[in-house]
């Protein structure tokens, strides 16, 4: 059965724009990539959300698969995934650098004389 691509649930690329959107998350990402397997406890330290909204764009973001959670006795520790980021460069940003990398590269040989046969 068809069902309308404005119908269906979002998909994977569509959560990681939807995750990384928000500041807040960001900010979370930003925290887990300058040191992975934080707490709840210390991602919350020194950011003016309460608990339960960190808890709540944690959950978002291990939807989008961009944070995991392991854990190791009481505590959930987060790790950030660059899985995703990257997927979203394959799919949208490379493509759109490629023809001006490819252009920088023949006005490089051609300043440099390279190429002239």
């Amino acid at each position: 059965m068809f069902s309308p691509p404005w119908k269906s649930p979002l998909n994977q690329i569509d959560k990681v724009f939807k995750a990384l959107a928000d500041p807040s998350r960001r900010q979370l990402i930003d925290s887990l990539h300058g040191r992975n397997g934080q707490t709840l406890t210390e991602l919350c330290a020194g950011l003016a959300m309460t608990r339960q909204a960190v808890a709540q764009h944690l959950a978002l973001l291990e939807a989008a698969n961009l944070v995991s959670v392991q854990r190791q006795g009481r505590e959930k520790l987060h790790y950030f995934n660059p899985v995703p980021i990257h997927e979203v460069y394959q799919r949208w940003i490379w493509k759109f650098e490629q023809p001006r990398l490819a252009a920088m590269h023949k006005l490089k040989q051609q300043l440099e004389g390279e190429g002239h046969d």
